[in-house]
């Protein structure tokens, strides 16, 4: 899926591969910011994204892995756990509105 308007996003799930934690963590710094909306917030691997997430956020070289477990989702990749403009962007459609497009490259 290309994008998605920022309101219509219901489930944000952060997808990870080195388990190393710092996805954890900004699953629940989303929680946080979006706390108060109606948009579940999880954490997965890559391989097990469900199906039904509406934005997918990982670092970029696991965008096309993220891609193939879950085609109808969007997909941004991201390169800084804290402070990347691609989290950002999505933190603010999905709280004033706005597209989320996913990323291009992967």
């Amino acid at each position: 899926m290309a994008g998605i308007e920022g309101g219509a996003v219901r489930k944000l799930v952060v997808a990870c591969d080195a388990g190393m934690g710092s996805s954890v963590m900004l699953a629940s710094q989303l929680r946080r910011e979006l706390r108060g909306l109606p948009v579940t917030v999880e954490h997965h691997a890559v391989a097990t994204v469900p199906a039904d997430a509406d934005v997918i956020l990982c670092q970029t070289g696991l965008v096309a892995r993220a891609r193939t477990a879950a085609p109808g989702s969007v997909v941004v990749g991201f390169r800084m756990f804290l402070g990347d403009p691609a989290v950002a962007r999505v933190i603010a459609a999905v709280q004033q509105g706005g597209m989320v497009d996913g990323t291009r490259e992967g």
